[in-house]
């Protein structure tokens, strides 16, 4: 379990979305909406660095500020992958640059939150909650909370499990599902908790059902619903299965994803090599589970904060401001870099450390929620309260 989440418990068991899928260092929540667009998002905790994922090497100071962690430009051996000419993508994520030469990935740079904290803890939360407060409810969970139910749907199921991230949290019911090798409960902890919750008029029913709904996930996913995910793969083999859920038609329409291994104080080069082609894969993954539904889907890839422009002794990066986000999908107008540029150049820098921060994160979730689901403004204001200054990011999707 991620340390900056909170300890199992009934909230957690219940609130989040309809289907959640654990393994160790990644999670998955999923929830319904209505239509046929699909929507998810992807937050990678610990902080990715951004300026190694995606890397300015047309920038005059980037080599001699960021050292070692400065990869060969496109075409040489070990080199980047080519993002238009300025900008390059870290070797490991080929999946990503297929979905670019595709007009299907957009990567936006010099991101941030409405917070200044460098602290995990904190970023995280309000991250989740999408409010300048820490918030018991999430800004995705909140989003969907006004919309009814698609008629014909599956009911909610809940099968428990250990742990629901904070943006899946709320008023909407949830559930949780998790594959063998995963920290399978035994069933006499389900048992308790279910007997513990009896009395609840909201969570006593949902849990009931939920249970009574696990052979949906079972039969939906097929083998691999109670296969032992093969080592280093445990990501893709989530990715793989929520895929299959997602492309159901009566199963969820958005699914919340948790990635850890992104905190990189130290021998950054080597080790983001793995959690760099997890992703990939995981998302390369999704896609093909997701089929014909791809095309019709947005992904939002996203991280608490940036990192330090500068490398520290030891090789790594520390908490920083400013990173980078991914936009996703079929339905995303990709083939570009996206965001403002702010330069690297003396006095660019904010605080005289970090990459400066131009685009809000919250407009990018909001856009998504606008203009790739549909929700109503009622329900984009909802999920981030206080936010007026933060429109709607319009052109993130295909017209």
């Amino acid at each position: 379990m991620s340390a900056h989440q909170p300890a199992f418990g009934r909230r957690t068991a219940l609130l989040g979305l309809a289907a959640a899928l654990t393994l160790p260092r990644a999670r998955v929540a999923f929830a319904e909406a209505p239509g046929e667009a699909r929507l998810a998002v992807v937050l990678l905790r610990g902080g990715l660095d951004g300026l190694f994922a995606v890397q300015p090497y047309g920038e005059a100071d980037f080599r001699e500020l960021r050292g070692g962690l400065a990869l060969p430009e496109p075409g040489q051996e070990g080199g980047l992958l080519d993002l238009g000419g300025r900008f390059g993508l870290h070797p490991r994520l080929t999946q990503i640059h297929a979905m670019y030469l595709a007009n299907e990935a957009l990567p936006i740079h010099a991101v941030a939150g409405n917070w200044r904290s460098r602290s995990h803890f904190t970023a995280q939360d309000l991250l989740e909650s999408g409010a300048d407060h820490l918030m018991s409810s999430g800004w995705l969970n909140r989003a969907l909370s006004t919309l009814p139910a698609r008629p014909g749907a599956q009911p909610t199921g809940l099968s428990v499990g250990t742990d629901l991230p904070l943006m899946m949290r709320g008023p909407t019911r949830v559930g949780t599902y998790a594959p063998r090798g995963a920290g399978t409960p035994p069933p006499d902890l389900l048992a308790r908790i279910a007997e513990l919750n009896a009395a609840d008029p909201v969570a006593g029913p949902a849990i009931a059902e939920g249970l009574q709904a696990r052979g949906y996930a079972i039969s939906t996913l097929g083998m691999d619903a109670t296969a032992r995910p093969q080592p280093g793969g445990a990501f893709r083999a989530l990715a793989i299965a929520a895929g299959r859920l997602l492309a159901q038609p009566d199963g969820p329409r958005v699914a919340a994803f948790e990635l850890n291994g992104w905190d990189t104080h130290s021998a950054q080069a080597n080790r983001l090599n793995a959690p760099l082609f997890q992703l990939d894969e995981g998302l390369g993954a999704l896609k093909e589970a997701l089929g014909e539904h791809w095309r019709r889907t947005a992904v939002l890839v996203v991280t608490e904060f940036g990192r330090t422009v500068r490398v520290n002794g030891t090789g790594g990066t520390d908490h920083g401001t400013g990173g980078v986000a991914f936009v996703l999908g079929g339905a995303v107008a990709g083939g570009k870099v996206g965001g403002a540029w702010p330069g690297l150049a003396q006095g660019r820098l904010f605080e005289n450390r970090d990459l400066a921060p131009t685009t809000d994160l919250r407009s990018l979730a909001k856009g998504l929620l606008r203009d790739h689901l549909g929700l109503p403004g009622q329900a984009v204001a909802r999920a981030f309260p206080g936010s007026e200054a933060a429109a709607p990011m319009a052109g993130l999707l295909r017209a």
